[in-house]
């Protein structure tokens, strides 16, 4: 997470711990790397991606799928930042050098509506979790997430510009399954 990405209100890094019990969070430094994270990512039961966008990538480091080895599971290494800050967080981590990079190929355009992008391919980090978990195979966590940033989202615009929020919704009913 770049330095003050975690303490926005808009953020939706944090989504993804609510949903996904087995992450990690950490802040990030050019120069102060927390020692967990190397371990984390050298971790033999993981298969790490750092996922980022293909295009800003030397090919042969680039990949569109999963592919795991036996005994491996994915671990989807995320940058919470601005498009700007997660280009610098990417190009100043050395340590992530070594990890195949996953780029994702969505058919849809974000639906991320609490800040302003220049482009429509630009997707917040809980969009690209739930991006990375169908890739896994996981579609039920997928879907929750995808439903509950719509949750956060109305909730958050609603707050902002006084609007009622709608509790029976399709993404609250859909996340109601789940309490």
């Amino acid at each position: 997470m770049y330095d003050t990405e975690p303490l926005k209100p808009t953020n939706t890094g944090w989504l993804i711990a609510d949903v996904i019990k087995e992450t990690e969070a950490f802040g990030w430094s050019r120069i102060d790397v927390d020692e967990k994270l190397p371990a984390l990512l050298n971790d033999p039961q993981w298969q790490p991606y750092i996922v980022f966008p293909g295009e800003f990538v030397a090919a042969e480091r680039v990949v569109t799928q999963v592919n795991l080895a036996p005994g491996k599971r994915p671990l989807f290494v995320l940058l919470d930042a601005t498009w700007p800050e997660a280009r610098k967080m990417f190009r100043k981590s050395p340590y992530l050098d070594r990890l195949p990079v996953l780029s994702l190929e969505p058919e849809q355009m974000s639906r991320y509506r609490l800040r302003r992008s220049k482009r429509d391919d630009h997707f917040c980090t809980a969009e690209v979790a739930a991006l990375c978990l169908e890739l896994a195979d996981d579609q039920q966590a997928a879907r929750v997430l995808d439903a509950y940033l719509d949750v956060f989202s109305a909730h958050y615009l609603g707050a902002k510009f006084q609007l009622p929020v709608d509790p029976d919704d399709a993404p609250h009913s859909y996340l109601k399954g789940f309490i």
